[in-house]
Formats: C-alpha cells, structure tokens, sequence
C-alpha cells in the first residue's frame, strides 16, 4: 500500500470515529456542572480546543450525586494549556495534567492520551498525548467512568456507560483482562464500585477479577487499604464477600482466608466464621474502626478452636488471638495509629461479658476506655445480630441494660478513669507523699475504691483514705 493510500485509509478511519463521537452525543441530558468548571470548558473551545468533563464526576451527575472532584479532558497540550489560563500549577505535567486554579478552587486538566506498556501492573512507563477523544476514553477502566461531557455538546458515551448506569452494571472498557493487567488496583476498585453503587459485576469483568486477583501482590498497602476502607464505608459493605469470593482476601487478608471456613458447633452459633463476619459487617453502621473491627473480630478462633468429647466447639483465648492478628494486618495496610488503636481494642473486648450492674459497668468502662464503650455496645449488638435469634434477642437484652446503667453513670458523671478522680498526684506530693512509683500504686487504689463506691470521689475524702491507708 503506498503513503496516500494509508493516509487516506486512516483519514477514513478518524472520520468514522468523528461520526461516532458526534452520534454518541447527548444533547438534550444536561448536567449541573460548576461554573469554574464550565468557564475552563468554554474558554478552551474559544481557542480552538475540544474540553470536556470526565470520568468519576459526569458517572455520578448522572446518578444525581454530588461529584467530590470535577475533571477536565482537553485536546490541547500541557504547554497550551497553560497558555490560556493565568494561574496554573503543574501537578502532573509529565502526563499530561495541568491544575487550572478558578476562584482559589484548582480543577484538573488532562489532555487526551494514550497509556504506553504498564510495567509495575499499576502505572504506564509513558503516555502518549492524542488529538482523540475515543483513544482517551478507551484507555479507561470501566464505562460507567468512561463517559464525558459539555454543555454545548452533551454526553459522550462511546461504550454503554450510561446503559450500564441504568442497568447497574461494572463492566470494564474493552477486554477485561487488559484492563486488570494495565493496573492491577482496578480489580479491587470494581468490586468498591460495586458496592459504593449498588451496583453487580458484569460477568467476563468478574471472571477477570477472579482469573487476576493475585496481580494485586503488585499493588502497594496504602492504596489496597484506600480501597478495602471504601469498600467497607459503603452503603453495601456486604460486598465484603465478594472479595473473598473472587480471591481478592487470599492476596491482601490471607488470615481471613484460613479462618472463613472454620466451622462452629456451639448452642451460641448458627454459622461458620466467615459467614457470621459477612453478617456482623452488615448489621455495623458507617464507622472504619468499628467495620475494621467486624472483619477482623473472629479471626483468631480458627487458632482458638477446640472441640470437647461431645462434639461442641470451644475458642477459648479467641479475643486475644483476634487482637494481635488485626494489630498485624492494620500495621501491613498502613492504618494510622488512631484507627488502629480503636479497631483493635474493639476487637480485644467485643467479647467481654458485663453485668448489667454499676460496680460492673463501672470496671468495664475504666477498662475498655470511656471513648470506645459506646463503639462497643454497637459492636457487640451486630456481633448478636448474627447468632441464633434466641442467643440475639437475649444479648440485646442484656446490651439494653447494660446502656441504661451505663447513661445513668454518664449523667451523673461518676469516676471511670484516672483523670475523673477527684485528686492529682501534685495533691498527694502537697499533702506529704514522696514522688515515685508510689505514687502511680497509690492513685491506682484510691480509683479502685470509687469504682465501688462513686460518692467518694471527693478531694478530702480521698486524702484521708490515702493517710489511713
């Protein structure tokens, strides 16, 4: 074939595609977009340039959800780009990426590329900037986020995006297999979208998932946490499941793995362990530690398990067990301190059995910390919501009375901790008392006292038990 003939074959080629975008247009579906955003828009279409918003926020104007973040899409270069706009940043130029700041607000503005080969399984080694809008929408992970828009243009929508947002289908752009080899992270994004939407894996991207799920060895803890944490915030953590399912838990929650089938043969018990998790995850309301915590609270009992000459099943230890292990994966996840302290202490004391009585309820909130005994309660309501329903309905019974005491306590403000009790140890240095260890065993009695008895949580008489004493 000689030059003219390829050029004119690939000329025919643009055009065909050019028709494509045109036909794929939208016009009569308007979405809200910001006026920073449709100002970047229009000003790039008066020099010259095709822009668009893109990706994420378009899915979810369309779903009628406030987007978090607006980005824009353009066929103009970075260096062009930046010649239209005064204030710019160049946070991403490299590949393509100018932030265009509008009213102190900074807006993302990428122009159209083609990814080149991924190496590491999670970033290309080089893009390659394109004058096509379709290479730049094709190259992205699912349709639901490969769909872009203008004002005066409408929707694009080149591979059934909106059709999937309608039907509530993930389904990758193009062969699901390159997809998930481009960047491995993808495999557990589209089980987080999923669950974020409500949404169900289309089947040749859930085989994917399943056929590639160890390729996430390659991606980094911090952003397999991002994920897993979405996942779990969502308003369908049960999708948890589906994690396990595909074989995403075996590469990044292998502990869950080797306890999710450990079975329990106990009056106290109607499921194994991974199938109560899946229940205790989805009776747990919208808190990270607390549905950190519902994943990881049992996973010791496979370690714990014993079985008696009747056949039942014990897990003696298993709090502790659990503990250490969710101490282990946070720190492997790159968990902050915070949410790693708060998960694992639920997880130490989700089990921890508390009379209904203010000397009882007292104790346990000097043990388990004033700021987590609530956190608790809730904890251990799920935990009962998936149990056999006579074990459920008296637990949340014996949960119930517990929060009575525990609100009358509260509302009288009665001693639970070290900084509630009514003397310091400046006041026992001032009273007499030598500074030293002693002084920590001294104060550590006189609260032991008032857990007991609450009215004498008062300076003087505190003192005088300190000289009897």
């Amino acid at each position: 074939m000689c030059k003219q003939e390829r050029e004119a074959g690939n000329m025919d080629v643009r055009q065909a595609e050019n028709r494509l975008i045109k036909n794929s247009q939208t016009e009569d579906v308007l979405i809200e977009i910001p006026k920073q955003v449709e100002f970047i828009i229009s000003r790039l279409q008066q020099h010259g340039y095709e822009a668009y918003a893109v990706g994420g926020c378009v899915r979810d104007a369309l779903l009628g959800r406030k987007p978090n973040d607006w980005d824009i899409t353009t066929s103009a270069r970075p260096e062009q780009v930046k010649d239209v706009f005064k204030r710019t940043i160049d946070t991403g130029i490299q590949h393509g990426t100018v932030t265009v700041m509008e009213d102190h607000i900074g807006f993302e503005v990428t122009t159209y590329r083609i990814d080149g080969e991924y190496e590491d399984g999670r970033h290309p080694k080089e893009v390659q900037f394109t004058p096509d809008l379709r290479e730049d929408l094709r190259r992205r992970d699912f349709t639901i986020n490969a769909m872009a828009y203008s004002p005066e243009l409408g929707i694009v929508d080149l591979f059934g995006g909106q059709e999937d947002l309608e039907n509530g289908i993930v389904r990758c752009v193009g062969s699901a297999e390159d997809r998930f080899n481009e960047d491995a992270l993808r495999i557990m994004r589209a089980v987080r979208f999923a669950a974020q939407l409500g949404f169900v894996i289309e089947e040749e991207t859930y085989c994917a998932i399943k056929k590639l799920a160890p390729n996430l060895k390659k991606i980094s803890a911090e952003r397999i946490q991002a994920e897993l944490s979405k996942l779990l915030l969502s308003p369908h953590p049960e999708c948890f499941r589906s994690l396990y399912e595909t074989g995403i838990t075996a590469v990044i929650l292998p502990e869950f793995d080797a306890a999710v089938n450990c079975a329990q043969n106990s009056p106290y018990h109607c499921y194994s362990v991974g199938e109560h998790t899946y229940h205790v995850i989805e009776h747990t309301p919208v808190d990270l530690p607390l549905r950190l915590a519902a994943v990881l609270h049992d996973l010791g009992k496979a370690e714990a398990k014993t079985t008696d000459e009747n056949g039942r099943d014990h897990f003696y230890g298993h709090p502790e067990k659990s503990e250490k292990m969710a101490g282990k994966i946070l720190r492997r996840l790159k968990y902050d301190n915070h949410t790693i302290d708060r998960t694992c202490r639920l997880v130490l004391y989700h089990d921890y059995k508390i009379k209904a009585e203010e000397k009882s309820v007292r104790r346990a909130v000097n043990r388990i910390g004033a700021d987590l005994f609530d956190d608790l309660l809730i904890l251990q309501r799920a935990d009962a919501a998936a149990k056999p329903e006579q074990v459920c309905r008296q637990a949340v019974e014996q949960i119930g009375k517990i929060e009575t005491v525990y609100r009358g306590i509260t509302e009288r403000k009665e001693c639970t901790s070290l900084k509630m009790l009514a003397v310091t140890g400046k006041d026992l240095i001032e009273a007499g008392m030598k500074p030293g260890r002693e002084l920590g065993q001294v104060l550590n009695r006189l609260l032991e006292h008032v857990l007991d008895h609450p009215e004498d949580n008062d300076r003087e008489i505190l003192l005088k038990l300190w000289k009897k004493d």
